[in-house]
């Protein structure tokens, strides 16, 4: 029972993702940032500011343009920060707002040789869907196609780099996990959305990839969890099959068989680290609906040698 559950979450992502993987993503050698010819002390005097003349339209697609650059600053502390600013103003029209989720979901399907481009245009996302949970302007539609698209970058990450001293954060689990986390907590976000994003979890926490997270990914995969558990869409027997699935050694016939492949024993690392997040969080909550998480969570440790 356990092996066909998971087997369906991963089959239903799987499906989701096949358009996408069958094409050859676009590549992008060196993003432009527009505002690279700026020089240093005026984009600092910028963000020592909070941008407060830069929330525009314009300023918010230049401040995007900049979210692959290969110097930390202009991407983290200008591009996210200024775009940031920009949307949490609320000065940032609907169309802007449309175009840019439209180029940023092609941005996670592009590969650049830094690596920089997908992750932070996930964060940006991220910021994007939050202005959707505060005052809705997606369709039903657009939310789902935004849902689908956080899925398949969630499940698909796969280069796993997080912080550099000198190139500075990638991390693209975490920042797709943030996506999810922001669809999360949306009234608005039908069930079958919710679904698709604990199915891009389920992939990613579960993957046989001989990577195991050290820069706060299990954490940053389990907020999404956290916040669909009190919508109450899933039933305490969905989240304990959920747990109990996480938890199944397939293809080994059991966990002891970890101890020698590192593929798996890093496996399962990351799957005891997201269920200790969520068991220690969960239990000590006075959340109700946080209780099948907690009952989950402690089973699943419970299983994992």
């Amino acid at each position: 029972m356990r092996n066909t559950f998971i087997s369906l979450l991963l089959a239903t992502l799987t499906s989701a993702c096949a358009s996408t993987q069958a094409q050859t993503p676009p590549q992008s050698d060196s993003p432009v940032c527009t505002l690279a010819e700026q020089s240093t002390d005026v984009l600092n005097q910028w963000r020592e500011n909070g941008f407060e003349d830069q929330l525009t339209d314009t300023a918010a697609r230049d401040f995007a343009s900049c979210l692959g650059a290969a110097s930390p600053f202009l991407r983290d502390q200008i591009g996210y920060e200024g775009l940031t600013a920009a949307l949490r103003s609320g000065n940032v029209s609907e169309a802007t707002r449309r175009d840019l989720i439209a180029d940023l979901s092609v941005n996670l399907e592009t590969i650049d040789e830094a690596g920089f481009l997908a992750p932070f245009s996930a964060l940006a996302l991220s910021e994007l869907a939050r202005t959707d949970r505060v005052e809705a302007f997606l369709s039903p539609a657009e939310r789902t196609a935004l849902a689908q698209t956080a899925a398949n970058y969630l499940a698909g990450v796969s280069d796993f780099r997080a912080y550099s001293d000198t190139e500075g954060w990638r991390h693209g689990v975490a920042h797709g996990a943030d996506i999810a986390m922001q669809l999360a907590l949306n009234p608005n976000v039908e069930t079958a959305d919710l679904r698709t994003l604990k199915g891009a979890i389920t992939s990613q926490i579960t993957a046989r990839t001989s990577h195991a997270f050290s820069a706060g990914e299990p954490e940053r995969l389990a907020r999404p969890i956290f916040f669909m558990a009190p919508r109450e869409v899933f039933t305490d027997d969905e989240w304990a099959d959920w747990f109990s699935a996480l938890a199944d050694p397939a293809p080994m016939a059991d966990w002891s068989g970890a101890f020698k492949s590192e593929i798996d024993l890093a496996r399962l690392h990351n799957l005891k680290a997201f269920a200790r997040v969520i068991y220690i969080n969960a239990s000590l909550s006075e959340n109700e609906a946080l209780i099948p998480l907690a009952t989950g969570s402690l089973e699943m440790l419970k299983t994992l040698p």
